[in-house]
């Protein structure tokens, strides 16, 4: 029987060249912002971030925040996700429509919403009882970024348990694996790419939130200021080049981030 490998003809060349005309303008366009922003700073604006002590608390403070956020986000983010993929109960709907809203909220909302809460009864005994206090504190930083950025990871994982074949699972189950066993052993290598998906996509979001933090922690240098802050003050007081410097320091952050991030993901999902 005569075999015929894929089609090559001049409309197919013609597609593949639309497509790639389409990656690369793209591309050339954010390539284009980041050489406008290095040449429009100076020498003396990057030694000020580089030796800054302000910049670098909020360097730090960025990092580890964004980190602990994505950790617990994932935390929740896979229980939930297979929860809403998996399982069908009174007001499933609902719940997988909340979990989307602050999504679409601004972060300014959640800022806003974040504040008002914690002027509530329960949000006052939290403070006062267990002396949590998250307004104007660092932890704060973490308690915002996690309501915004989470929903980001729910999804993202929700999305990869969906495309998981379920056969595989109830043949588990039929072989005497409990729910537990199934999820562990199962599901979970499955969704192994979902995952990192979802850490990255909790932790860009996290290490990028602006407006949610100004309104509930505001931005004390050596406190509660991270990289997005540092870039308003700097912007502020008319350090426009110190302020795009920083912005290139958080875009070297974030892509040295994301890589580490998928290289790590690909290595687990090998092993």
């Amino acid at each position: 029987m005569e075999q015929h490998g894929p089609v090559t003809g001049t409309k197919s060349r013609l597609f593949s060249g639309i497509i790639f005309a389409f990656l690369v303008l793209f591309l050339l366009g954010v390539l284009g912002l980041l050489a406008a922003d290095a040449l429009y700073i100076n020498s003396a604006a990057v030694r000020e971030v580089l030796r800054s002590p302000e910049i670098r608390a909020a360097t730090w403070l960025s990092l580890w925040s964004s980190t602990l956020t994505t950790l617990i986000g994932l935390l929740f983010a896979v229980p939930i996700g297979y929860a809403l993929s998996r399982y069908r109960f009174p007001g499933h709907i609902l719940a997988d429509t909340i979990v989307d809203l602050p999504i679409v909220f601004p972060p300014l909302v959640m800022g806003l919403s974040l504040l008002v809460f914690f002027q509530t009864p329960v949000g006052l005994w939290l403070e006062e009882a267990l002396g949590l206090e998250f307004v104007y504190e660092r932890r704060g930083i973490v308690l915002v970024q996690f309501f915004v950025a989470a929903s980001f990871g729910i999804r993202a994982i929700k999305s990869t348990f969906d495309d998981i074949d379920r056969r595989q699972e109830d043949v588990a189950l039929t072989l005497g694996c409990s729910r537990g066993q199934t999820f562990w052993r199962v599901a979970l290598p499955n969704a192994r790419g979902g995952i990192v998906a979802g850490a990255i996509l909790t932790w860009a979001k996290a290490f990028g939130i602006f407006g949610a933090l100004m309104v509930f922690v505001g931005a004390v240098r050596m406190r509660t200021e991270v990289l997005p802050t540092t870039i308003y003050l700097e912007t502020s007081i008319g350090h426009i080049e110190v302020a795009l410097a920083v912005a290139l320091l958080m875009i070297l952050i974030a892509t040295v981030a994301l890589i580490l991030i998928r290289v790590l993901g690909m290595r687990s999902a090998t092993t």
